[in-house]
């Protein structure tokens, strides 16, 4: 495959992969086809309108990637991120100025420029969940470190003032880590459930979010609220699944109410909505687009 079809094919899974995501419903708290959750500056159609923006971010980040030659990864990460500037200009542009889709900018354009560079070196089109993680590993190494520094820093990013008030590494550990989260808790379900053929793309896909909710330390829910909202959302997410989740009456009724308990709360678990892209890029990167 030329290097050309290859970005192609990478920015198709990218953005493939974040409508899916927002079209999961119910998503408790979270924007999806039935309301736009505990959000009021956004809907369905602000996040398609972002994602519509977002395919030559995607292919850019993966030509960086297959045009990498040198030896230390960490300066790939140097390399993209004047196109992730690039992106969020544009996101911000088409969605009149709100932030639908920053950390997957950030984290899928890492996982792009990753298995670009691996597609350049192995000369493959799929990779194992374990390779793309550890080259993303690579390109990432040390960039938690630049949290340390936040203490000295007047004008703190989101990301940092989190670090400062609860010690959590938020999306950049969770790259750092090259996707454990991810690795653990929701690769496993959806190839599973993708594989036993039984159930629903949007059921599937929802029941991955919620195991994802059940796990994740996710920066949004700390960020608008604290760690007692993020415990509440974990607890919550663990009652749904011990309940059938997407795959029974009662866990199904169980997720409605509980939608409607996080839009009243205005918590919305978007870092795990995030992951929920990443795992449908990542398997699509071992597998093909090929999953409904």
């Amino acid at each position: 495959m030329i290097k050309n079809e290859y970005c192609r094919l990478v920015a198709n899974i990218a953005i493939r992969s974040v409508l899916f995501e927002v079209s999961v419903s119910p998503k408790p708290g979270l924007v999806d086809r039935f309301n736009p959750g505990a959000h009021k500056d956004m809907d369905i159609f602000t996040f398609l309108k972002s994602s519509s923006v977002l395919y030559p971010y995607f292919y850019n980040c993966t030509m960086a990637g297959i045009e990498f030659d040198e030896e230390d990864y960490t300066q790939l990460l140097l390399n993209i991120r004047p196109i992730g500037i690039r992106a969020e200009e544009d996101m911000f542009k088409a969605t009149a100025g709100i932030n639908t889709h920053k950390g997957i900018i950030f984290s899928m354009g890492i996982i792009a420029a990753a298995v670009g560079s691996l597609h350049r070196e192995l000369n493959r089109q799929h990779f194992d969940f374990e390779e793309i993680s550890e080259r993303v590993k690579l390109i990432t190494a040390g960039i938690t470190k630049e949290l340390d520094l936040a203490y000295k820093k007047e004008d703190l990013t989101y990301g940092e003032r989190l670090y400062l008030k609860y010690g959590t590494k938020g999306i950049r550990g969770e790259v750092e880590s090259g996707f454990t989260t991810v690795l653990n808790y929701s690769l496993p379900i959806l190839v599973g459930l993708i594989q036993e053929n039984k159930y629903h793309i949007n059921d599937i896909l929802g029941q991955v979010l919620i195991n994802l909710m059940a796990n994740t330390e996710d920066s949004n829910v700390l960020g608008r609220h604290d760690m007692e909202a993020l415990k509440y959302v974990q607890e919550r997410s663990k009652e749904a699944l011990k309940l059938g989740g997407y795959f029974t009456e009662e866990g199904r009724k169980y997720i409605e109410a509980l939608d409607e308990d996080f839009i009243e709360k205005h918590i919305s678990p978007g870092g795990s909505a995030d992951l929920l892209a990443v795992s449908l890029m990542f398997y699509m990167l071992k597998y093909g687009d090929e999953i409904c």
